[in-house]
C-alpha cells in the first residue's frame, strides 16, 4: 500500500510539472478579482477557496488535454521532447486518469458554488479542450486561447453574483482575452519554421515574425484599453489607476524584448513579465477595492 501512494504522488508531481502547475498564476488572480469586484470585498471563505480549486483544476485540464491532442506534434518538436508524455514519465492512460481527476473536481467545485456555475461547468470544459486542435485549422488559435482565459473573471463574478454580470468584468474578460493572445502570438514566433512544415496554423507560420509581431503589440494596446475601461466601469480609484498604468508599461515593454531576428527573451517576457502583470493587477485593484486609496 505503502509503494501505491508512493506512486501516486511521484505521478501527481510528474503530471504538475508536465501542465505547468505554476503558470496558474495567469488566469487565477484575474478569477479572483472578478470574485472581489462581485463580493464588494471578501466574498467568504468558501466561495474563496471553491473558486481557487476550480480554476486550478479547470487550468490543470486544459494543459493535460494540450499535452495529449498534441503527443505526436511534441515527439517531432525539439523543443518539446523533454515534456513528460513524450519522455515516458507520464503514460497517456495515466494522464486521462489524472484528468477524469481534474474534471471531477472542477465539476464539484462549481456545484459548491451556485446552480449557474454547475450548469456551465461541463461547457467550459469543452471549450478548454477545444483549444488544443484549433491551431490545426485557424490563426485565431491564439484568440480561442485567450477566450479560455477570459472566462476567470466571470467565472469569479459568477461564482458571488449568478443573477447578473455587468460590463466590469465583460471589458475585463475582453482584456484578458487579447493579453493572453498577445503574448502566446510572441511564444509561438520560437516555433515558426516547425509550425510551417507540420502545416499548423499559429499566427507566426502563415504570415511570418513581422506580421506576428505587430499583431501581437496590437493585442496588447487593446488589453491596456479593455483593462481601463473595466476601472472606469467598476469606478475604480487612484490605487487602481496606479496599477493599471505600471501593468500598462509591463505589457508594452515586452515588445521591446523580442525582435524579428532576436527571441533570445521570449521566455523572460512569456512568463516573468505576464506573471508580474496578472499579480501586480490583482493585488492594486484589490487595495483599491478594499479603500486603501482615495476614490478619484
Amino acid at each position: 500500500m505503502a509503494a501505491f501512494f508512493k506512486t501516486v504522488w511521484e505521478k501527481t508531481g510528474v503530471f504538475c510539472r508536465m501542465v505547468k502547475i505554476e503558470h496558474s498564476i495567469f488566469a487565477l488572480p484575474f478569477a479572483c478579482l472578478g470574485m472581489f469586484w462581485a463580493a464588494g470585498g471578501w466574498p467568504g471563505s468558501q466561495v474563496f477557496w471553491l473558486l481557487v480549486l476550480a480554476m486550478v483544476a479547470v487550468r490543470s485540464f486544459a494543459m493535460a488535454f494540450n499535452r495529449l491532442a498534441d503527443l505526436a506534434i511534441d515527439r517531432r518538436n525539439p523543443r518539446t521532447r523533454d515534456r513528460p508524455l513524450v519522455t515516458g514519465e507520464l503514460s497517456p492512460g495515466q494522464t486521462r486518469v489524472l484528468l477524469a481527476v481534474c474534471a471531477a473536481l472542477f465539476i464539484g467545485a462549481c456545484a459548491g458554488l451556485n446552480t449557474l456555475c454547475l450548469a456551465l461547468s461541463v461547457p467550459a470544459l469543452a471549450w478548454s479542450g477545444l483549444y488544443s486542435y484549433t491551431k490545426r485549422f485557424t490563426p485565431l488559435c491564439h484568440y480561442f486561447l485567450g477566450s479560455v482565459l477570459a472566462l476567470a473573471p466571470l467565472a469569479g463574478w459568477l461564482a458571488v453574483t449568478p443573477e447578473s454580470l455587468p460590463m466590469g468584468p465583460v471589458l475585463l474578460a475582453l482584456g484578458v482575452m487579447f493579453w493572453v493572445a498577445g503574448f502566446d502570438i510572441l511564444y509561438s514566433c520560437q516555433d515558426m519554421e516547425f509550425d510551417r512544415e507540420q502545416g499548423l496554423y499559429s499566427v507566426p507560420a502563415r504570415f511570418g515574425i513581422k506580421t506576428a509581431l505587430a499583431l501581437s503589440t496590437f493585442s496588447h494596446v487593446n488589453t491596456v484599453l479593455l483593462f481601463g475601461l473595466a476601472g472606469w466601469a467598476m469606478h475604480a480609484g487612484w490605487i487602481f489607476w496606479l496599477g493599471w498604468g505600471a501593468v500598462s508599461a509591463v505589457i508594452l515593454a515586452e515588445h521591446r524584448l523580442i525582435f524579428e531576428n532576436d527571441m533570445s527573451r521570449v521566455n523572460f517576457a512569456f512568463f516573468t513579465m505576464n506573471g508580474f502583470v496578472a499579480l501586480f493587477f490583482f493585488l492594486t485593484s484589490l487595495l483599491d477595492l478594499l479603500g486603501v486609496g482615495v476614490s478619484l
